[in-house]
């Protein structure tokens, strides 16, 4: 009886937790759309200390996640997080986004140079990057933070995918440039050049 009752609190437990993530993710998408409609701040939840900022879109996977103000834990929680102090979705500059690997950003793990990303700004705008970097990085390496000339989406998640404590000392990055409407890319062949980066995976 009592590993029954075990079985029971844990089973409850974890659909309890399901059922709370079902949950956000409808009150996270109604936010975005007011968001859209042109609200400011839209909470999701009365209580929340975030909103949502953007869409992100991977075409090859057809996933879509909405971006949170703010990469605290509590905005990881329930999606990726925009790192303050970037550039905003569809800014001039380098746009962080952050979220766990093992929800939201475990896909990363599957992209290789050349995917396409999609972000969606609160004004309608539909953006289109393209990948060309994915690099292992230490933790304090503050160099994927810092402010570029072009339009820059760079993707943050916890590495390796398959370590069994969160955390850990390092940092698995994506980058992907702004394309334009049409198949080339804004920037020409020697973006990675003029970056002075070194060898990709």
């Amino acid at each position: 009886m009592a590993l029954f009752a075990a079985a029971a609190c844990l089973f409850g437990q974890s659909a309890w937790i399901y059922g709370k993530a079902c949950v956000a993710q409808v009150l996270l998408r109604r936010a975005w759309n007011g968001t859209v409609r042109g609200g400011k701040e839209v909470k999701p939840w009365p209580w929340a200390d975030t909103w949502p900022v953007a869409r992100l879109s991977v075409p090859g996977t057809r996933e879509e996640f909405i971006v949170l103000a703010g990469a605290s834990g509590r905005s990881l929680a329930f999606g990726p997080g925009h790192l303050d102090g970037t550039a905003m979705p569809g800014e001039d500059g380098n746009c962080v986004l952050s979220a766990h690997r093992d929800t939201q950003f475990e896909f990363l793990r599957r992209l290789t140079v050349g995917d396409e990303l999609e972000v969606e700004t609160p004004d309608g705008r539909r953006l289109r990057y393209r990948v060309f970097e994915r690099r292992v990085r230490e933790k304090n390496d503050t160099a994927v933070l810092a402010r570029t000339p072009e339009p820059t989406l760079t993707l943050v998640t916890c590495y390796p995918f398959d370590a069994i404590v969160p955390g850990g000392p390092l940092r698995y990055v994506v980058r992907a440039e702004l394309m334009t409407p049409g198949p080339a890319p804004i920037v020409g062949a020697t973006l990675a050049a003029a970056r002075g980066r070194g060898p990709t995976m």
